[in-house]
């Protein structure tokens, strides 16, 4: 076959995710891509378990993966890979955490899962056929005003270096919702927004690999998925992204863009 089907992601990442659940909670070999950007053994292990298996079955396919960077190939036919979303909260212990899954064909993405091993989550979207957690329909919340709002963000590893940290916009959302949640994990942020768990999230500095697959799940759940400037292409650099309903979304943009970094 040519190109993989929604399954063949599912069981990639099923895979993937009993590799982050057999090293849960166990001693860690933790290395530093930045100050604050680790990585762990489990990390590679869980992608040199997914390069294998796509090289083999689509040794013509272009990767984009975390941890490998970028293996060349077709560029019509990419994958997105993250192979533990959340790699802070793994070394600490801490369940919240995903294997991120996505195939663009023709500079589009058609297919994304996103994992949660240790709920037994899977959120699944295909492009124009809606998206799933473990195989029943998921809608994103109706929520049309910040003030009933629950958010979710996450901040850049070089914030002790950026005047582009996100705690403005952070500290203005926190005092117009619910509140402003952290769980460490771009590509849950995205599948809870799909879900209704979440009514918006934004992000500045992110990669393509953490929110290509939980993009085309709030999307096809029914958010809108946007660059924090409004454009449609969240994956371009640099990736930024803002997703919640068209009504929240449009009132989200109307904030973030109030407080653009000088």
């Amino acid at each position: 076959m040519n190109q993989p089907n929604i399954d063949y992601l599912e069981s990639l990442a099923r895979t993937a995710g009993q590799i982050l659940r057999a090293g849960y909670e166990q001693k860690h070999d933790i290395s530093y891509k930045g100050e604050i950007d680790l990585v762990t053994e489990i990390d590679a292990r869980s992608e040199e378990f997914l390069l294998a298996e796509i090289q083999r079955d689509f040794p013509t396919h272009h990767i984009h993966t975390e941890e490998s960077g970028i293996l060349n190939g077709d560029a019509d036919h990419v994958w997105y890979l993250d192979p533990l979303d959340g790699t802070v909260n793994y070394a600490h212990g801490i369940p919240i955490f995903s294997v991120s899954i996505a195939y663009a064909y023709a500079h589009e993405v058609r297919l994304g899962v996103v994992y949660d091993p240790m709920r037994d989550e899977m959120f699944r979207a295909v492009k124009s056929k809606g998206a799933t957690l473990n195989g029943a329909p998921i809608q994103a919340a109706s929520t049309s005003d910040l003030a009933h709002s629950l958010l979710t963000t996450g901040f850049p590893y070089d914030m002790w270096h950026t005047a582009d940290d996100n705690l403005a916009s952070y500290g203005r959302f926190a005092k117009l919702t619910q509140g402003v949640r952290r769980l460490g994990s771009a590509a849950l942020d995205l599948c809870y927004v799909g879900c209704g768990r979440f009514d918006g999230f934004w992000e500045r500095k992110l990669q393509p690999y953490d929110v290509a697959a939980g993009g085309l799940v709030a999307t096809e759940a029914g958010a809108k998925v946007t660059r924090l400037d409004g454009s449609p292409n969240y994956l371009a650099a640099p990736p930024s992204i803002v997703a919640a309903n068209p009504s929240l979304h449009e009132k989200m943009l109307d904030v973030l863009n109030e407080l653009k970094p000088s």
